[in-house]
Parts: C-alpha cells; sequence; structure tokens
C-alpha cells in the first residue's frame, strides 16, 4: 500500500459530511487488505477445525482445547507488539522517519522475549491437560498439538512484529499477501498429515499442529525476502539500519503494548477458559462450542481490522496535529460498527445450522452449536461496538483504562455470571452450556457501555 493511503485530512471547509466519508475511504483502503489478512490468519485455525471435526470428535476436541491454550497467549503478545503500529504510525504523520528503524527494532527485541515465554508456558500446559477431566485420548492428542504448534512460535512472532513496521507505514497489503501464502501452505499440510497421505504416519489432529508451524515458518521467511528485496523498503534496511536495545524506548513500547496485550488477552482468555469449563459435560458439548468460537471468531475478523485501521488513522491524525479530524473519526465510526452489526445478526440467526455443518456432520454436535450460535448472534451489536471504540482509545495510546473497564466486565461480571448460569441452580435451573453464552451477552453489553462512556468524555 502506498503512502496517498494515509493522506492528511480535508481541510474543514469541505463540509463535515465530506470530511467523515473522506475519513470512512481512509479507513477502507488500510482496514479492507488488513481485513483479507485477519481471515486468512484465522483460516489456519478454521482449517484445523473443519479438518480435524470431520476426521474425529476426539480429535476435534483437542485441537479445540489446544487452541483454546495458545490463542489467549498469542493475542496477548500480539497486542503487546501492536503498540508499534500507532508508535510509527503517529511518527510518520509528524514527519519523523528518522524514529522508524529504532522502534521496529525495539518491537523485535520485546518479540525474541515472548518468544521464549509463550512456548513455555504452552510446554508446561500439556502435563496438566488430564486435569481438566478430558478423556486420556483427547488429552495426548492436544497435548501432541501443542508440542508440535511450538515450533512455529519464533516466526509467528516475527512475522508479527515485522507486521509493526508495514502496518505502522501505511502499507497493510504486505501482512494481507503474507497471511494468504500460510493459509495456502497450511491447508494442503494438515490433509496430508492429518490423513498421512504419501507415505506419511497418519497423526490426526496432531498433524494440524506440524502443518501450522510448517506454515507460520514459510511466511516468516517469505516476510524477511520481501523486506529484504522490496523496493518500498530500500530505506528501511532491517540489518544496514540495525539499532541496539534500547531500554527507555522499549519500555515506552511496554507501556502501550502491555494493557493491549491484556485487553485482548482478558477477552480472549475469557472463551478459552470457559472451554476449559465446558470439559467434563463431554467431547461433543466442547466441540459444538468450539464450532461456534470459530465461527464468531471469523466473522469477528471484520470489525477487528475496522478497528485495526481506526488506531492507525487515529494515531496519524495525532502525530500530524488534527486532533479535531481524530475526535470526529473516532466518534462517526461507531456508526459503521453498528452496519457491520446489522449484517452479522441475521447471518448468524437464520445460517446457523448450515455454518455449524460445514465444520462437521455430527448431528449432535450441530445440534449445540446451532443453539449456541442464538447467542452469539444477539451479542454482535456490544461485541462490535466495543472493539470499535477500544480500538479509537488506542489511537490515542490510552490503555490502562479500558484494560480495568475489559478485566470488570469479563473476569469481574461474565465468568462468575456465567458458572453460575451453567453448574448452579442459584439463580434458574442449571443451563448448560447456554449459561455461559448467555453470561457472554451480559460481560459484552457492560464493556460496550463503558468503553464508548470513555471514548466520549476522553
Amino acid at each position: 500500500m502506498d503512502e496517498e493511503h494515509q493522506p492528511l485530512p480535508t481541510r474543514p471547509s469541505s463540509g463535515r459530511l465530506a470530511q467523515v466519508l473522506a475519513e470512512w475511504k481512509t479507513l477502507a483502503l488500510l482496514g479492507g487488505p488488513i481485513v483479507v489478512a485477519q481471515l486468512a490468519q484465522m483460516a489456519n485455525g478454521v482449517i484445523d477445525t473443519v479438518m480435524a471435526g470431520h476426521y474425529r470428535a476426539e480429535d476435534l476436541a483437542a485441537v479445540g482445547i489446544g487452541t483454546s491454550l495458545w490463542s489467549p497467549l498469542l493475542l496477548f503478545f500480539f497486542g503487546v507488539l501492536s503498540a508499534q503500529q500507532p508508535t510509527i504510525s503517529g511518527h510518520r504523520g509528524a514527519g519523523e522517519t528518522d524514529q522508524i528503524m529504532s522502534v521496529t527494532w525495539q518491537g523485535l527485541y520485546i518479540a525474541g522475549a515472548s518468544t521464549v515465554l509463550m512456548i513455555a508456558l504452552l510446554l508446561s500446559a500439556g502435563p496438566l491437560l488430564p486435569l481438566l477431566g478430558l478423556g486420556d485420548e483427547t488429552a495426548a492428542i492436544a497435548e501432541g498439538y501443542l508440542q508440535a504448534f511450538v515450533w512455529g512460535v519464533p516466526a509467528l512472532l516475527l512475522t508479527m512484529s515485522l507486521r509493526g513496521l508495514t502496518d505502522g507505514l501505511g502499507h497493510t497489503r504486505v501482512i494481507m499477501v503474507i497471511s494468504l501464502i500460510s493459509a495456502l501452505i497450511n491447508l494442503p499440510l494438515n490433509y496430508v498429515l492429518i490423513y498421512g497421505e504419501f507415505g506419511l504416519p497418519e497423526m490426526g489432529g496432531i498433524g494440524c499442529g506440524w502443518a501450522t508451524a510448517l506454515s507460520n515458518t514459510a511466511a516468516a521467511l517469505i516476510m524477511l525476502a520481501y523486506l529484504h528485496y522490496s523496493k518500498h523498503y530500500r530505506r528501511y534496511h532491517l540489518i544496514g539500519d540495525w539499532v541496539a536495545p534500547r531500554w527507555s524506548r522499549i519500555q515506552q513500547l511496554l507501556r502501550l503494548g502491555l494493557p493491549i496485550g491484556a485487553s485482548m488477552f482478558v477477552e480472549v482468555s475469557m472463551f478459552g477458559v470457559i472451554a476449559l469449563f465446558l470439559a467434563p459435560l463431554g467431547a461433543v458439548v466442547v466441540a459444538g462450542h468450539q464450532i461456534v468460537l470459530n465461527i464468531t471468531a471469523v466473522v469477528f475478523m471484520v470489525p477487528l481490522s475496522l478497528g485495526f485501521a481506526l488506531t492507525l488513522r487515529v494515531s496519524f491524525l495525532m502525530g500530524a496535529g488534527t486532533p479535531d479530524t481524530a475526535r470526529l473519526l473516532a466518534r462517526t465510526t461507531l456508526l459503521l460498527g453498528l452496519g457491520i452489526a446489522m449484517v452479522h445478526i441475521p447471518v448468524l440467526l437464520f445460517g446457523r445450522e448450515f455454518l455449524v455443518s460445514l465444520y462437521t456432520s455430527d448431528p449432535e454436535v450441530i445440534a449445540v452449536g446451532s443453539r449456541l450460535l442464538v447467542f452469539a448472534a444477539i451479542f454482535q451489536l456490544a461485541d462490535i461496538l466495543q472493539v470499535t471504540a477500544i480500538s479509537a482509545l488506542r489511537g490515542y495510546k490510552d490503555t490502562r483504562i479500558p484494560l480495568g473497564i475489559m478485566l470488570l466486565s469479563f473476569w469481574g461480571i461474565c465468568l462468575p455470571l456465567g458458572y453460575v448460569l451453567t453448574f448452579t441452580d442459584w439463580l434458574v435451573p442449571a443451563l448448560g452450556a447456554s449459561g455461559f453464552w448467555l453470561a457472554l451477552i451480559v460481560g459484552l453489553t457492560c464493556a460496550g457501555v463503558l468503553l464508548i462512556t470513555r471514548l466520549w468524555r476522553f
């Protein structure tokens, strides 16, 4: 993406409506490739889930549990590293291009430390899986899946760190292409390794982990090659412009990134913890829950990508010294979020059985997934508005108060309420898996109201 996709704002004399439409066009140019990139990255998880689901329910449950463990960690470290995007975008808006490679290198150092931590945490989780009430076979598959997946973690976090440079400069098509290539590599590898084609052993769900690790490694190598040979990055040589670790700069990125990562972890880990709570209810319930998580995660990529673009644009506008336009954009983008929700809700409601059937042919799993998808459709409005509001606040580098709001809404309200509704008769007769999904509606609504109020008063 060239620099014209991050232009300076139009003059106020052009009219307020023209300003808004011009900024929405900029968001579309920035966010369109991000949507494709996020969907392509999500495709790896979807491919794992669909192909494991058509192999065996036990493998689907195992891959679902494994995914529930690494997804929150990955999003936490992605959030920490995503401090680079608004920082680089702000420097670009202010014309401080000499600061860009310094930020990039400090992000790479953070990515290196994050890699060590993520691998250690995932490997230590394996022996704890039997304690979750899983069957021995499902627990063994989940542990094997994680042990394979960790081999791709260094490449995955390297790619995420380098994305800070490309996205921050407004070149969002780069990660789009890289993500598409990764998904195209992952699909045939999954089939070959799950079913044991070409003389390879039949690995089942464990093969999903190896396929994802290999595709992530390929994506990182392609990203490095592009940055080295592309004419657009000749003035941003990674090796030639090497910058030594600077603790003050690393601290700045961590002060911004840690609350972002923690906010993402709070939300996504909540879904993961719910999956772990539901494990004693059996593989069918876990499988149905996992399918609905995948479906909602896929549709969530559209508002999430809009949020990424909004963060980039608001930080650019603040760096360029146009806070009035930044405020106008932050508030009016809530209308775009509302429009997206009005599309998602009927699609999920009326297409729920068809969507679930794409993942599995098991009628019991389809019944569970179709029931839970009704709740997912209901919370679309609150979920989309809260991610839009928190993304605008990140563009302003306001991350600590939003983190507190997420903690209160998800861990203070949603999880305790969900446990009560699912397993006890304290408020209503125990609802089973539906109880947690009903609590999600309450938690997301609280988060949406509080974050929009914060944005409006900021």
